[in-house]
Formats: structure tokens, sequence, C-alpha cells
């Protein structure tokens, strides 16, 4: 994916499986008024339109659902969220982000647990991350894990 001079978004690559993370899903859906200029939201919707494999580890799905207010505000986003699969995560995935948590305290880059996790499940699947938090700039650093947009 590359921005074209007219602030476009071209496609450079082949159709690509992604998973966006909380920050990015936050903005697109629970914002009352969605930024289309911003580069997250461009992203999302180039990569949806796109007909790309837009997937959700289960505690996105969890974070997303998390603190809605009435039973219909759920139904509805769970109804919306419904389509997208979730990664499979197996025992390799929660071991892989202990190590990798372990690795990043050691040279003194904190973030949470669940972080380490779907840092750890995207690259065994090898998916990049689109997201607006930070902390995966910092977490990449130390494993293969691709952030979007670029």
């Amino acid at each position: 994916m590359s921005f074209g001079g007219d602030g476009t978004i071209k496609r450079t690559v082949a159709i690509v499986n992604l998973v966006v993370d909380t920050s990015v899903w936050s903005f697109v859906l629970r914002r009352p008024q969605v930024d289309e200029a911003d580069p997250h939201v461009r992203a999302f919707r180039w990569h949806l339109e796109s007909g790309d494999g837009i997937f959700l580890v289960g505690n996105i799905l969890q974070e997303l659902l998390d603190g809605l207010r009435s039973t219909k505000q759920f139904d509805r986003l769970a109804a919306l969220l419904d389509p997208y699969p979730l990664l499979d995560l197996d025992r390799q995935t929660y071991v892989s982000a202990a190590r990798l948590q372990s690795q990043c305290r050691s040279k003194g880059v904190n973030a949470g647990s669940i972080d380490f996790l779907i840092a750890a499940a995207c690259c065994q699947h090898g998916f990049p991350l689109l997201t607006a938090d930070k902390d995966f700039s910092r977490i990449s650093v130390y494993c293969d894990l691709v952030l979007l947009p670029g």
C-alpha cells in the first residue's frame, strides 16, 4: 500500500490478510464523528473495500464489546463484528507472547500482556497489524511484526 500524490491509497501488493487492532476499530466504530481523513480510518476502509481478509484476535473482540452501555449496543456491535474471523491461537502463540514480553521488558520496553499476545499472533500467522497504538511500534523492534499504515 502506498499513498499517491493526490492523497489516494494505491495497491502495490496482492490481497492480504491482516489484523485490525482495537484502536482502529474504535476510530471507525465508536467515535461519534468518524474522521475519514485519519490515515488509520483510510487504511481500514481501503483494506475493507479491496476485499482483504480482516481478522480479529479474541482479545480485540472482547475489548470492543466490553463496556457497552446497553444490550442493544452490545448485540448490534457483536453482529457487526461477526463476519470477521478470529485468528487461531495455540500454546505456541502464548509461549511466543511470553517470550516476546520478557525480551522486551529486558530492553526496557513495556506494554500490556494483551499487546504482546496480539503481536505474537500476528507474527505466527504472518499477518500485518493495522493499529494506532504506539506500543506496537516499540514491540515490533524485537519481532517480525509488520505495522500498518506503514
